[in-house]
């Protein structure tokens, strides 16, 4: 089966039953590069994809942070490109989810479309935090806290304990012998 598609640009898209062509699925991936087709970015992603227990595809992009949506192939974002090639075309008054809440995740079957509202509703309903504990409701408001409690007080000791390195690193014997020739200076 074959025949001509018009896409949202008023363009006919040539489509080859199975297959469709580049400009049919991937019309609305921002930043991709034109040189790629869906099998060569099903074939990259996959190679770049570790899978984890809890059944989330990890894809290793340009940028090393955890937490931080990888892009790859240019400068596309990893899991809209997974949803366009693993998926389906993209709706482009949508935005690509993950069900997980891991932002490194491709897995098809944690990636789903939605309005930016609705986006914005789950995340803030979330009832756990990225890192794994409950969220608490707030007493003054009667909502859950957008700030994890134990996830802040882990980040202030952290902290804490980077500052007090700092401090004893200034305050060696060396550090200490150059004040006093400064002060004994003057």
């Amino acid at each position: 089966m074959s025949g001509t598609v018009p896409d949202r640009r008023g363009v006919g898209t040539r489509i080859c039953w199975p297959w469709v062509i580049l400009e049919a699925v991937l019309d609305h991936v921002g930043g991709l590069s034109k040189h790629h087709t869906p099998e060569s970015l099903r074939a990259l992603l996959l190679a770049r994809s570790t899978r984890r227990p809890d059944g989330c595809l990890i894809v290793q992009g340009y940028g090393t942070r955890r937490g931080v949506y990888q892009k790859i192939a240019g400068r596309a974002w990893a899991h809209i490109v997974a949803y366009a090639v693993f998926v389906g075309p993209i709706d482009p008054d949508l935005e690509v989810d993950h069900t997980c809440g891991v932002e490194d995740c491709v897995e098809p079957t944690h990636l789903r479309q939605l309005s930016h509202a609705e986006n914005c509703r789950t995340r803030a309903q979330a009832p756990t935090c990225r890192n794994g504990h409950g969220r608490e409701v707030d007493p003054s408001t009667g909502r859950l806290r957008r700030q994890c409690r134990a996830c802040n007080a882990e980040a202030q000791k952290r902290w804490r304990e980077r500052q007090a390195a700092e401090r004893a690193a200034s305050l060696t014997p060396q550090g200490l012998a150059e004040s006093k020739a400064r002060w004994d200076a003057r």
